[in-house]
């Protein structure tokens, strides 16, 4: 990375920053619920990053960083198409039928599959006993969560739509592994601006081969999904994330990373508050073991450099990543 260490930054600079990645990336899960009420998903999810990314691309290179090489360009065309295309995407698709606070729930468990796809790869790394304690609880929440409806009580989750936020946490996880090794720009910026690029034009590809072109109606659209649709742009792609990059670079991976688990808990509280989402028990049971998996996975890997601190939606992080590699929307 091109980030440098701030000298000793305020503590009320570190509160607003880190305040910006919890409320930003965690109030997004409601802010799509809202916008795909009269927005295609698809769509909307793809015009989200094609300007936030446009406009990210093209301030970075405003203020003079070198272009990209053709190779640069290759492999943000695949990062964007795993973390965003797919991982966003399923994200978006799964919240037309599964609340938002357990889509967002689902993704915090992004960290354990990236856990078990390092462990099951050529040569990968076997986690300590304090992750694979981590995995086995991850694993009783989700249960909890998404089992049978008699399971605890509470309605049943849509299991399509559970099955789609799975598989979008898969290659979210399966992207931020394989993009560790891929040779990007080195400054952040430039990669997040390219990748969201790219996962827009997938995106609006692929609402346009699911037929939402022809459902596109802009005189439907709502006050409140337009201005969800903007806060997505900036707030919770360009606000969040720059927030997150700079502190990469003047705090701990394990402090930044402390996003994963508290984005979850965002997400349930604003579903209730916003949505009207149920706050059942068996959510709030589900949501505070998944919460304490996700700690106990985080704080149980090796430690990293800040350049590569496994950190969600949207979505695992590293430092040279794009929004999409987070665990969040």
């Amino acid at each position: 990375m091109t980030e440098t260490k701030t000298a000793h930054p305020s503590k009320a600079l570190l509160l607003a920053a880190f305040a910006a990645v919890y409320l930003a990336w965690g109030s997004t899960y409601a802010a799509i619920r809202i916008a795909i009420d009269t927005m295609p998903p698809l769509l909307m999810a793809g015009a989200r990053f094609l300007l936030a990314g446009t406009l990210l691309y093209a301030v970075m290179r405003l203020r003079g960083e070198p272009a990209p090489e053709r190779r640069h360009w290759k492999n943000t065309a695949l990062i964007g198409l795993l973390l965003l295309m797919l991982g966003n995407g399923g994200v978006t698709m799964a919240e037309r039928t599964v609340p938002s606070a357990i889509v967002a729930l689902l993704v915090a468990m992004v960290p354990m599959w990236m856990v078990l796809l390092e462990w099951l790869r050529p040569g990968g790394t076997r986690p300590t006993g304090r992750t694979l304690l981590g995995l086995v609880i991850g694993f009783g929440g989700i249960v909890l969560l998404v089992g049978p409806g008699s399971l605890a009580g509470g309605e049943r989750v849509d299991p399509l739509g559970a099955g789609i936020v799975t598989v979008g946490a898969l290659a979210w996880a399966f992207g931020s592994i394989w993009s560790r090794s891929a040779a990007l720009p080195k400054n952040a910026l430039v990669a997040t601006g390219m990748e969201m690029l790219w996962g827009g034009v997938w995106l609006l590809l692929a609402g346009t081969l699911r037929g939402e072109l022809g459902a596109l109606d802009p005189g439907a659209f709502t006050t409140a999904s337009v201005l969800a649709y903007l806060y997505l742009v900036v707030v919770g792609s360009l606000v969040g994330f720059s927030a997150y990059i700079w502190l990469l670079g003047v705090s701990t991976p394990a402090l930044v990373s402390t996003y994963a688990y508290v984005n979850p808990i965002v997400a349930v509280l604003l579903g209730w508050a916003l949505l009207n989402e149920p706050l059942s028990g068996r959510v709030l049971a589900a949501a505070a073991i998944i919460v304490v998996a996700v700690a106990v996975i985080t704080f149980g890997k090796r430690p990293q450099p800040a350049a590569e601190a496994v950190v969600e939606d949207e979505g695992g992080v590293d430092g040279r990543g794009a929004e999409g590699r987070r665990s969040a929307a």
